[in-house]
């Protein structure tokens, strides 16, 4: 099951430049919540924040709270590989590992942390590719095809079911549909319906639509600060700032 995450006052700096300003937010466990603004105002560095990935640059740093399930992630005693494990992060672009079957791409995060039972491994793999809705397309090429080989719809589906192998509570989305065709976007529009039963989901999206159509909760962020937080009926039909109602309605972004 999902975790609730709670962020408190959240800075974050590359080098000299401040990407984000004090931001604050509970994303609901087992819902979905959007993260939408227009280019450059911070919202990929905020989810890379949830996952410490943001410290993975390093001239990056931040300042503030995250407690995921009630742990404080930017603790003394955390983790950071661990946390990742917890907190699973499917990119932009998809990047299944090429020189890997379709298989092994799923597999790859259990082999790391020591899974070497054959049984075990089958059923991991066959459980996420059905949990990402790819099984039944890659079923009988699952050694034979590398990852690489799919169309960009499944790569992306793969990575997700790579990420959900580990057996994550949080699974944290950049974009994962803004490179695809309106029919691999609704498949994965679809899965991000599923995908919440289970799992506590963040997706930053340029697609105000996409938004409206997956999240109950939605996030405006501009120049780096929380603009407004609310339902997302809410923040699409009577939001209460009056920048979130200019960029919702296309005079600015």
């Amino acid at each position: 099951m999902g975790v609730g995450i709670e962020v408190g006052q959240l800075s974050a700096w590359f080098g000299r430049t401040q990407a984000l300003f004090g931001v604050s937010l509970n994303a609901a466990a087992n819902h979905a919540t959007a993260i939408i603004g227009p280019s450059g105002c911070g919202k990929s560095t905020f989810i890379r924040c949830l996952n410490r990935m943001h410290e993975t640059n390093l001239e990056a740093r931040v300042e503030g709270q995250v407690r995921i399930g009630g742990q404080e992630i930017y603790g003394s005693g955390t983790n950071p590989v661990e946390l990742r494990r917890r907190v699973g992060m499917v990119f932009q672009k998809a990047n299944p590992f090429p020189t890997m079957s379709i298989y092994d791409n799923v597999a790859a995060g259990l082999k790391l942390n020591g899974v070497r039972n054959r049984r075990r491994l089958d059923e991991v793999v066959e459980r996420s590719l059905r949990s990402a809705a790819l099984w039944d397309e890659v079923k009988d090429s699952l050694k034979k095809k590398s990852g690489a080989s799919l169309s960009g719809g499944q790569q992306q589906r793969l990575c997700i079911a790579r990420a959900l192998a580990v057996e994550p509570e949080v699974l944290l989305m950049d974009e994962p549909a803004s490179a695809l065709d309106p029919i691999a976007t609704a498949k994965i529009e679809d899965l991000i319906f599923e995908l919440k039963q289970r799992y506590t989901v963040v997706i930053v999206t340029h697609n105000m639509q996409q938004a409206a159509r997956v999240a109950e909760f939605t996030a405006f962020f501009l120049m780096g600060r929380l603009i407004e937080f609310d339902q997302t009926q809410k923040i699409f039909t009577n939001p209460s700032d009056k920048q979130t109602e200019d960029y919702i309605t296309g005079r600015f972004g």
